[in-house]
């Protein structure tokens, strides 16, 4: 297992691999969406840092999703979500998503079993009309243990400039969360959109593996070629 100079080195190349991978996408003006979802105290923000280091800053949004207090009668739940989507050669990073509201309103009672089944099918509904539309989709899910999340959660807290929102510590001592999270990946983990899982008891293991997967997904969802020799095969046919 690499550590140190080791997940230094592995990292600032896989960064160089990713900028290369994103090239493809710009040039072709393919869509992508990457998905940081997972367990407080995983790992995502490292993660996160390392791809951000990797693209071009022109060609990518970040999206930090928080709870939202909004009502039914404020429209579509996905509304806010659609006004995000990455334009031609862009790249939505999404720092939690939809998956949030779906988490928040079960641990805190506000839904069935019918209508927690209904979010998940509206759920898969979007992005499987995210992939016939061409957009590359790659979810992330940082897993961590119990004794490690709670570990980073006390040193956050013991951090004047990291103050404590109570969101992890709520969570992690609700009977619900380990469950939910659970019933989250299995009913979104699609042969369409499929979960990747990463492993965040070492930070930077988990970004290099993160990393890795995101790379896999570019270089097997976006064209090899470059759009100049395309143009000319097209003309050499005509």
């Amino acid at each position: 297992m690499l550590s140190g100079d080791g997940i230094e080195n592995e990292l600032a190349d896989l960064r160089a691999q990713l900028a290369v991978a994103q090239l493809a996408q710009i040039a072709h003006r393919r869509r992508a969406i990457i998905r940081f979802e997972g367990l407080e105290g995983a790992g995502k923000k490292f993660a996160l840092k390392q791809l951000a280091g990797a693209f071009d800053p022109c060609h990518y949004t970040v999206a930090c999703i928080d709870h939202d207090r909004r009502q039914a009668s404020d429209g579509h739940w996905l509304a806010r979500f659609w006004r995000q989507l990455p334009g031609a050669g862009r790249t939505m990073v999404f720092y939690r998503s939809w998956y949030r509201k779906v988490l928040d309103e079960r641990l805190a009672g506000l839904v069935d079993g019918d209508a927690l089944a209904r979010r998940f099918d509206e759920i898969n509904e979007f992005e499987a009309q995210q992939r016939d539309y061409g957009t590359l989709i790659v979810k992330l899910y940082f897993d961590v243990s119990a004794a490690v999340q709670e570990r980073r959660l006390a040193e956050r807290s013991a951090n004047p400039w990291q103050p404590a929102t109570g969101e992890g510590a709520t969570r992690i001592s609700h009977p619900l969360y380990g469950q939910a999270f659970q019933d989250l990946r299995d009913n979104s983990d699609t042969r369409w959109s499929p979960w990747t899982i990463i492993s965040g008891n070492d930070e930077g293991q988990a970004a290099v593996a993160a990393l890795r997967a995101v790379i896999e997904a570019y270089r097997a969802g976006m064209p090899a070629d470059p759009p100049q020799l395309v143009k000319a095969e097209n003309r050499a046919r005509v």
